[in-house]
C-alpha cells in the first residue's frame, strides 16, 4: 500500500505549491512586519509570533518572483528551520491534501541547479500538476545565515 502525505497547498501568483504539513508548524495571518534596513531584499523584516522575533520571508522574492502584494488572504507559514522560527509569506493557503508517494515525481532534469535543491518533486494529481517544495531547503545556507545576522541585531 502506497505511503500517503499530507501536503499544505498554497498559492505565490496563480500557481500552485505544496509543502509537507510536517515542515509547517503554523498557518498565520499576516502581522505588522518591522522592515529592517540593509537586510536582503528576501527578508520582509521580523514580526512578534505569540513573543517570538519571527523572521519574515518572502517566498516569491526567494523564488525570484515579483514580490508578494499583500491582501487579506495573505498568509503566513511558520517552519523550524535549523532551530530558527521563520514565516514564509505565501498569497494563499487553500488546503491540505493527502498525496500517494507514487504521484510524485522527482525534479525535472531542467530546474535541477545549485539553487534547486528547494523543489522536492512534482505530484500528479488527477486534475493539475504541484510543485512540491522543500521548505528547508529553501534558505541556502548564505541566506541562513543572514537570517541569523538579522535576528542578533
Amino acid at each position: 500500500m502506497d505511503e500517503k502525505i499530507k501536503i499544505i497547498v498554497f498559492k505565490l501568483d496563480h500557481q500552485e505549491y505544496g509543502a509537507e504539513i510536517q515542515q509547517v508548524l503554523s498557518i498565520e495571518r499576516l502581522q505588522d512586519i518591522i522592515e529592517l534596513p540593509q537586510s536582503p531584499n528576501f527578508i520582509q523584516g521580523v514580526m512578534n509570533l505569540r513573543g517570538n522575533v519571527t523572521p519574515v520571508i518572502d517566498l516569491k522574492s526567494r523564488l525570484n518572483m515579483k514580490s508578494t502584494e499583500v491582501t487579506e488572504q495573505t498568509r503566513v507559514l511558520i517552519a523550524n528551520i535549523n532551530e530558527i522560527q521563520i514565516g514564509f509569506i505565501v498569497d494563499v493557503a487553500t488546503d491540505v491534501i493527502d498525496i500517494e508517494s507514487s504521484k510524485i515525481e522527482s525534479t525535472p532534469k531542467i530546474t535541477r541547479g545549485d539553487n534547486s535543491n528547494f523543489i522536492k518533486g512534482v505530484a500528479k494529481l488527477s486534475d493539475r500538476l504541484l510543485l512540491l517544495l522543500d521548505l528547508e531547503h529553501v534558505l541556502d545556507n548564505q541566506g541562513l545565515n543572514e537570517v541569523k545576522e538579522v535576528i542578533l541585531k
